[in-house]
């Protein structure tokens, strides 16, 4: 199907109405938690984006790439395509910290402005959230030593009512309901935006990990954060659930930290497409875990009436000519997901990118994809706020 019919008939399936219209920014009552009619309606168009097909995300793509950073409308994505992604990714690692800039740089003004950008041009964004320790004072990823371990493990219990840093992080949290509240238009509406916070919780490498704290810990996290966000009248984010593959493929195990259907609104997976050298099964390795979990997290979203996304995905210096078209599309399949979230391409580290550029070697096979009827970018979502 040409995209620009693609484009036009999404847009009358969605039909979202006009961010120029105030009547977004009332509020309206969902099983007890106040939303604004916006981000309502982005809610229920994710979960009936997939009868168009799946839109295509990236982090940080339009504030910096591979070799540049901090150009104005510049992205790696429209440089290969002539388009820019769906959806856009930021993450709001040291916002805790009160700095003017995240864990990787860049502004959050910056990010404030791309959001309202992206909101205005018919996209949408999704946060996740890197924050440091804590108790250790160290950074989100797990430090393993003698020395640290225990304290690592010592401190989701640390932030929860009653902890040593429980006022702390309570300050943390409201610092992210500023700036959540701060996004809105020149007219006063609130952008509605996607919030991944405490993902991949099934592995061990952030402090919020697996080894690292019981279920019951974890749940309580994710209460304690939507309970605060909520009080400070955050009325414009939907919450994504984002576990890693470590499931296998059991539904139990996927489940088994969920913290609730009244504060969950998408079912989501990250799931790389690693390889070490000398592995040669590696596609098929990523092929079978999408093929398998995804099928099991579809059927859990219908069963909690959630969206379904691929949160995160990618493949590390895509030395692959065609992974777009023989791997990861395929991989992906018929499976009715919102949208597929690659990677950032760092300004500041050759290697690691997860998208083409110009001369990247997989850069006329992403034109296909882009190409391809299933994939949705921004030129396909224009005419939903007209």
């Amino acid at each position: 199907m040409n995209k620009k019919i693609l484009g036009a008939v999404a847009a009358m399936a969605l039909g979202l109405v006009s961010c120029g219209q105030k009547q977004e920014t009332r509020v309206t009552e969902v099983e007890g938690t106040a939303r604004t009619a916006l981000t309502e309606q982005l809610l229920t168009n994710l979960k009936t984006m997939p009868s168009q097909g799946y839109m295509y995300g990236r982090h940080d793509d339009p504030v910096y790439g591979h070799g540049w950073a901090w150009d104005e409308d510049r992205s790696d994505v429209k440089s290969v395509c002539g388009d820019l992604p769906a959806v856009m990714s930021f993450d709001l690692g040291h916002i805790e910290l009160g700095d003017t800039v995240n864990l990787d740089g860049v502004p959050f003004n910056r990010i404030r402005r791309e959001v309202i950008k992206q909101f205005e041009a018919g996209g949408m964004v999704t946060f996740s959230w890197h924050l440091n320790n804590p108790l250790t004072k160290g950074t989100a990823w797990v430090e393993k030593t003698d020395e640290l371990i225990e304290q690592e493990k010592a401190t989701v219990g640390s932030v929860l009512e009653g902890g040593k840093c429980h006022e702390l992080f309570i300050g943390w949290l409201d610092k992210v309901a500023d700036f959540m509240n701060s996004l809105t238009t020149a007219d006063g509406t609130k952008v509605p935006v996607l919030f991944r916070p405490w993902h991949e919780h099934t592995g061990s490498w952030f402090w919020w990990g697996q080894d690292l704290c019981s279920t019951d810990q974890y749940k309580a996290l994710w209460q304690m954060t939507y309970d605060e966000l909520k009080s400070k009248g955050v009325d414009n984010v939907l919450y994504a659930y984002s576990p890693g593959t470590e499931n296998g493929g059991d539904a139990v195990k996927y489940m088994e930290r969920y913290p609730g259907d009244e504060i969950i609104d998408l079912l989501g997976l990250d799931c790389y497409c690693n390889a070490e050298p000398g592995v040669t099964d590696r596609f098929d390795r990523f092929t079978n875990q999408l093929q398998t979990q995804l099928p099991m997290i579809v059927e859990l979203a219908k069963q909690h009436d959630k969206a379904v996304a691929l949160t995160e995905t990618g493949f590390e210096g895509i030395p692959l000519a065609d992974w777009w078209t023989s791997i990861l599309q395929p991989a992906i399949g018929d499976n009715p997901i919102c949208y597929v979230l690659t990677w950032r391409n760092a300004y500041d580290r050759d290697t690691h990118y997860f998208g083409p550029f110009p001369g990247q070697i997989s850069a006329d096979d992403f034109v296909k994809f882009y190409e391809s009827p299933k994939t949705i970018f921004l030129k396909d979502l224009k005419n939903l706020y007209k």
